[in-house]
């Protein structure tokens, strides 16, 4: 990984709402999350690779809507994980987006960010819980050996590549 942070794309025609999402989700996760804007789809996906961990994604914007932006992002890393983020209510444009892969359909409105908080959060998160569903650990111990093997790992590529 590139960075120490996941990385996050908004992607949105709205720039304030791109703006003001982008200020609300840093004040709650911090440097936990590497954040990086793009008002049209054809932006993010220059951007896309194996290291675009989330993506939130609004449906409606010009060019390329967002189910098509969903397509292409999953063809370049099947992984990322995508929020559709839309104002349309519309039950199918949900179930085609969950067709295309993305993780979660929002709706845009008063809980949207709630939600999408929500959403990253788990996603973070995953890691841990299937360590504690998977090999019966308690949520501690998970955490403790997840830090240790992210050291390991930082620890083998400064010893690799700074010596």
């Amino acid at each position: 990984m590139k960075t120490q942070g996941l990385n996050l794309f908004i992607v949105d025609d709205n720039k304030s709402m791109v703006n003001a999402l982008k200020q609300y989700l840093q004040s709650r996760f911090g440097v936990s999350l590497k954040i990086s804007t793009f008002y049209d789809g054809e932006s993010c996906l220059e951007k896309v690779d194996e290291d675009t961990h989330i993506v939130i994604l609004d449906y409606q914007m010009t060019g390329k809507n967002g189910i098509e932006v969903l397509k292409l992002i999953k063809a370049i890393n099947p992984k990322t994980e995508v929020i559709m983020l839309s104002s349309n209510n519309d039950i199918v444009l949900a179930i085609d987006s969950f067709r295309m892969g993305a993780a979660d359909y929002v709706v845009k409105g008063t809980s949207s960010w709630r939600k999408i908080t929500q959403l990253v959060n788990e996603i973070i998160t995953d890691p841990i819980r299937r360590m504690v569903k998977e090999f019966r650990v308690s949520k501690f111990f998970s955490i403790f050996l997840l830090t240790f093997a992210i050291m390991a790992i930082v620890v083998a590529w400064a010893l690799n590549y700074l010596i």
